[in-house]
């Protein structure tokens, strides 16, 4: 089997951006990989090895559309296991859903692969399109939001668990697909793939790249593209009206019984 799976770089979530020009102000940001597609890339690794042992059941390839120059974060995915990337250079002012949707599935066509797996939001937009879209432009079924993930490799298929407001949700996917996954991917037995026992427990979280990983990390290969070898434009279709901090809260109030707080909540809030 090939797996796809695609990785971002986002400014990083804990430090303070500033407001200009009606956006924000990433000249100085701090770049780092976006956590779920941390979960993603953990998932295919998963899928694809057999723990305690070399044998492989499946090639991970990382696809990250970026600045050529700024592919850290790709690295950072094959020092972690994965087999080799793919960067369509690209600067984020060129780029919208479409046009990424259509570049993940122009590159998912020409690699033949089996599954693309992708995180199920982008930390810096949270958009949550990117997955749905790639499924429609390559005519696939998709799984979203993957809890648990189980493959059938002499049925073809997936058994993907999703959890919903009364419980867990299974879907049966037949490859190819496209799966977005959730956080509780990478709880300890959240993934199998019919070879590994079902019993055998990882580490919680998406693993850390070894000294033995980054080292060959180096030497693994990673095909530049531009979007015009893809035959992808951006579409336009989406622009960045303005960007705003939300407005000030009021402060809060106490008091002294729970007879004035309902009344508070009755004729000042009026939310009873």
């Amino acid at each position: 089997m090939k797996i796809l799976v695609t990785v971002k770089r986002i400014p990083d979530p804990d430090e303070s951006l500033k407001f200009a020009g009606g956006g924000l102000d990433t000249s100085s940001s701090k770049w780092v990989p976006n956590a779920f597609d941390e979960y993603a890339v953990e998932t295919a690794l998963r899928l694809a090895e057999v723990a305690g042992k070399r044998d492989r059941l499946a090639e991970v390839i990382v696809m990250s559309i970026c600045p050529a120059k700024q592919r850290q974060h790709v690295t950072q995915f094959l020092a972690m296991g994965a087999d080799r990337g793919v960067v369509v250079d690209a600067d984020d002012s060129e780029l919208d859903t479409i046009a990424v949707s259509k570049a993940i599935a122009a590159v998912a066509k020409s690699e033949g692969v089996d599954l693309t797996i992708v995180g199920k939001l982008s930390q810096d937009n949270e958009g949550n399109q990117v997955a749905q879209r790639v499924a429609g432009l390559l005519n696939v079924p998709q799984a979203g939001f993957a809890a648990t993930v189980k493959w059938d490799k002499n049925a073809g298929t997936l058994d993907v668990g999703r959890e919903v407001d009364d419980g867990v949700e299974h879907k049966l996917v037949p490859l190819p697909a496209v799966v977005s996954v959730d956080l509780r991917v990478v709880l300890p037995t959240s993934i199998k793939n019919g070879v590994t026992a079902d019993s055998h427990k990882y580490q919680e979280g998406p693993r850390l790249a070894s000294l033995r990983g980054i080292t060959m990390a180096k030497r693994k290969k990673v095909k530049v593209l531009k979007l015009s070898d893809i035959g992808v434009s951006s579409a336009g279709s989406e622009q960045v009206v303005a960007v705003a901090p939300p407005p000030a809260r009021p402060s809060g109030q106490i008091v002294g019984s729970v007879e004035e707080l309902h009344e508070k909540l009755a004729k000042e809030a009026k939310v009873l």
